[in-house]
């Protein structure tokens, strides 16, 4: 049973706040939608302001405290403003879903990027005249955009490297990174013959699994778009793409070099594992990984390897791209409010520095400061030799890439065999793949 990690921030920033109420005035808005506005001015705040308060619903607990500390911040900048912001750490697509359907959308809330930008289109505010979509940078805009429309924001920009523990490689006496599975393989039996358990995963997280398969299929065609386009059409099959086919074989290779009970471990569980130095290799995480491991190990010593997805080491790949956004509720009752925070987070010289100093993230705002971060820095250098491939995450809706991870849980259970799995993804991919 998947646990939800909800927590629920109310900063009451003015007392006798009345949720919901009223709207700004002029003089109150912490970021008038003019391009020209400057930092000093959008930082003013305004003690004449009706009290309002905006809803959030956000699913990466991993960022929970950064998103506290830009919400404290901002009390600074609009002390009218109550934030009402819930975290989800499972089930969030299903907890979004029955948001809508009872009428109760949040004012600000998150969904992929991708496929799920239609999706969602007709619950969207247009944020492409905003001065936002003037700060961030293009490539991250056009994973925002639906139908010519900035459809919303990205608060990180992701890569999805393998990251291992450089010292535990080093006492094995791993320096040849795999790029094959085969040399991936060795690298287990090096580690195990040092008593080192090769791999922390988190197969009790459904969200894991797209992380990883989006590199078989980058490794499956030189068009990863058409390739899934081609599969929620129904049009190809996974027997086309041999490649697909060895993701079932790095997962079994996984379970059999990492923890003996890979469905009971979940992102915090993988963490520390990770972080205590119990395991030399993380699957199905990113950068955003880094503060967790650094509370517990401040000085640990990261590394980042590309994807073996055969044993063709020209198809080894990384991915990496902005997979989250976050939209406005078009019809929000406080939707100049909702627009004013974004604005701000973007625009603002707190902002600004949020994503690198903070949130520790590569910024999707344009020349922001990169984050100083072991494993962005060790990414930036992967990438210089082999280029991300974008992130095909974005290419399915995440009701597909849910169904997906708990076949996946079935199978790697052993409640599925092989063939199971492969015909109820590909039925998944048709039925939940694209919106209607």
């Amino acid at each position: 049973m998947k646990k939800v990690l909800s927590m629920v921030v109310c900063l009451m920033l003015l007392a006798g706040l009345i949720s919901g109420c009223g709207k700004s005035s002029t003089s109150s808005d912490p970021t008038p939608n003019t391009s020209e506005q400057t930092s000093q001015e959008t930082d003013t705040p305004s003690s004449e302001a009706e009290p309002v308060t905006i809803s959030i619903l956000q699913g990466q607990p991993e960022y929970t405290d950064a998103y506290n500390a830009y919400i404290s911040e901002y009390k600074k900048v609009a002390p009218n403003v109550t934030i009402d912001l819930q975290v989800l750490q499972a089930d969030y697509p299903t907890v979004l879903k029955s948001r809508i359907a009872a009428g109760s959308i949040p004012d600000i809330f998150m969904t992929t990027a991708g496929g799920e930008l239609k999706a969602y289109a007709e619950y969207s505010a247009d944020l492409s005249n905003e001065p936002l979509a003037s700060a961030m940078s293009e490539s991250v805009k056009k994973d925002m955009t639906y139908d010519g429309k900035l459809m919303g924001v990205p608060l990180v920009m992701d890569s999805f490297p393998l990251i291992y523990n450089k010292k535990l490689f080093a006492d094995a006496g791993i320096t040849e990174m795999p790029k094959t599975l085969a040399e991936l393989e060795e690298v287990c039996k090096k580690l195990e013959s040092k008593g080192i358990t090769p791999f922390a995963n988190a197969y009790k997280e459904w969200w894991v699994q797209k992380h990883i398969f989006q590199h078989f299929i980058v490794g499956a065609s030189s068009d990863p778009a058409k390739l899934v386009s081609d599969f929620i059409a129904g049009n190809t099959k996974f027997e086309d793409h041999p490649v697909l086919l060895n993701y079932f074989d790095f997962i079994d290779l996984t379970v059999k070099y990492g923890d003996p009970k890979p469905l009971e471990c979940d992102f915090n569980a993988q963490v520390g594992t990770f972080a205590n130095g119990k395991a030399a290799i993380v699957t199905g995480q990113g950068q955003w990984i880094e503060s967790g491991v650094t509370k517990i190990d401040p000085d640990f010593d990261f590394g980042v390897m590309l994807y073996p997805v055969s044993d063709d080491p020209s198809q080894a790949n990384v991915c990496a791209g902005s997979a989250q956004c976050l939209r406005v509720h078009k019809d929000s009752e406080v939707l100049t409010e909702a627009k004013n925070l974004l604005n701000w987070l973007y625009t603002s010289d707190y902002g600004k520095k949020w994503f690198g100093e903070v949130a520790k993230v590569i910024s999707p705002v344009k020349d922001a400061a990169a984050p100083d971060m072991k494993i962005p820095a060790a990414f930036a250098e992967l990438t210089k030799v082999t280029p991300s491939s974008g992130a095909p995450v974005n290419y399915s809706l995440d009701s597909f890439h849910q169904k997906f991870g708990e076949i996946m849980q079935a199978y790697i259970g052993g409640a599925k065999t092989r063939d199971q799995a492969v015909e109820e993804i590909q039925n998944a991919w048709v039925k939940l793949g694209a919106a209607n």
